[in-house]
């Protein structure tokens, strides 16, 4: 089994609508887990299009060279 994250309005009538459709084979069975945020301010519920943008933007980054080598990661910072 895999799972794929993906968001989703719920109804008025209690249905989900996904917000893209899934690329599955016609009428397969899926298992559901719905997460439901308890406050507007939820780290966990950044828009998939504000996701896309940074992963867009850090693979930019990376075709232009714009990179640190991973042993300067943690310069300058205050490390126990």
């Amino acid at each position: 089994m895999r799972a794929i994250e993906t968001t989703a309005t719920l109804t008025e009538d209690g249905q989900l609508t996904l917000d893209e459709p899934l690329n599955l084979a016609r009428n397969s069975r899926v298992r559901i887990i719905v997460l439901v945020s308890e406050s507007e301010d939820d780290p966990d519920d950044t828009a998939i299009a504000e996701i896309r943008e940074g992963l867009y933007q850090g693979w930019q980054d990376v075709l232009a060279g714009r990179t640190k080598p991973i042993s300067q990661l943690w310069e300058g910072m205050d490390v126990d």
